[in-house]
């Protein structure tokens, strides 16, 4: 079977264009994951600090506003 040259030519450049897309696209989704690694790290640590944090339902003095009839 004997291919055109236009269409031989065609097909080679689709071609170098997908791989060069594919490429792009994987270096994008590299530096996805480095970021959402980060992520994961600084959401572990702030949940950490939030545990360790002591809530209270009762305000401090300071805090809390006087009755209406002072």
């Amino acid at each position: 079977m004997l291919i055109k040259p236009d269409l031989l030519e065609s097909l080679e450049s689709k071609i170098a264009y997908l791989e060069y897309n594919l490429e792009n696209l994987s270096s994008e989704v590299y530096e996805l994951r480095q970021i959402i690694e980060k992520q994961k790290v600084q959401i572990n640590f702030l949940a950490s600090k939030l545990k360790s944090v002591e809530v209270s339902n009762v305000a401090s003095r300071s805090e809390e506003t006087p009755p209406p009839h002072y």
